[in-house]
């Protein structure tokens, strides 16, 4: 009974804050054809119970150092790369009108399209206790995968990691069938306020369908460096990326192409190892 009260204690806690954090840690295997390409890296879950936004813990981190860089200005190429994440999206949602709306940048510009209720539960019988909390495990078929989520009634939010919302109750762990992608309740903390997660940077914020973004996401992948000089030649720049004409500025450009061409062949090495992601379809 001293548990069942200091818990309902906790909830009401919960609530009554202006902001709630949850903290997720995520495992992704972004190559399906290297098992050793799984990361584990944390997310966050901010919300005031009535809307809230998911992204890394990594993307806070990365734009408060691209802050102190442009302060100080010095630029640490290895300090970013430790930052880099496998949730480069960010996901708001309005809870009441279950609205969910996905952001994320392919090349200069920040995509952003809305769902409604994207998701269709089927509850389960099964229950579970999950670290300190009574969980019910439901089902969903999503993007092409079948994904199993276990929520628990006594954080009462009809929230959970990504897209995942509606089951009557905060979702404390959520996995796909195949065990490529997983999100685990690990911490819940209170905020004082929610901290600016500004996907655009530069470029222009462009609203499209969800349908319209995966072409766009598929033809960037395809070709991602024509796709890029094609955005390069509609700003007025050459196919080259500093110019007019594709000519760096300051002429000669032998470092500049050399830099371009290591900035490409990364790009398609990641394109290439990132053949498994979280919506197939």
């Amino acid at each position: 009974m001293k548990l069942l009260s200091l818990m309902g204690i906790l909830a009401m806690q919960l609530v009554s804050a202006q902001y709630t954090r949850f903290v997720y840690q995520v495992a992704t295997t972004p190559d399906s054809t290297n098992a050793e390409s799984r990361k584990t890296e944390l997310a966050y879950l901010d919300t005031d119970g009535k809307q809230s936004g998911f992204y890394a813990e990594n993307t806070v981190r990365r734009d408060s150092l691209m802050e102190r860089m442009r302060a100080t200005r010095t630029f640490d190429p290895s300090q970013m790369e430790s930052l880099r994440s496998n949730i480069n999206y960010t996901v708001k949602k309005d809870l009441a009108d279950q609205k969910v709306t996905f952001s994320n940048r392919i090349g200069r510009d920040n995509y952003t399209y809305e769902e409604t209720s994207p998701m269709k539960w089927k509850i389960l019988p099964e229950t579970v206790k999950i670290g300190e909390y009574k969980t019910q495990k439901a089902e969903t078929i999503y993007g092409g995968r079948t994904w199993y989520a276990w929520f628990t009634m006594e954080l009462p939010y009809q929230d959970g990691p990504y897209k995942f919302c509606g089951l009557p109750g905060l979702i404390v762990k959520v996995q796909d069938e195949k065990g490529d992608y997983s999100f685990d309740l690990i911490q819940v903390k209170k905020l004082a306020e929610l901290p600016s997660v500004d996907q655009r940077r530069f470029g222009q914020d462009i609203k499209i369908t969800r349908d319209k973004y995966r072409t766009v996401l598929a033809k960037f992948q395809k070709d991602p460096e024509g796709y890029m000089n094609a955005e390069r030649q509609t700003m007025g720049r050459g196919p080259g990326g500093g110019g007019p004409g594709g000519r760096p500025p300051g002429g000669g450009g032998g470092p500049d192409q050399s830099r371009m061409k290591e900035m490409r062949d990364r790009m398609l090495k990641e394109i290439k190892s990132n053949n498994n992601p979280i919506e197939l379809k």
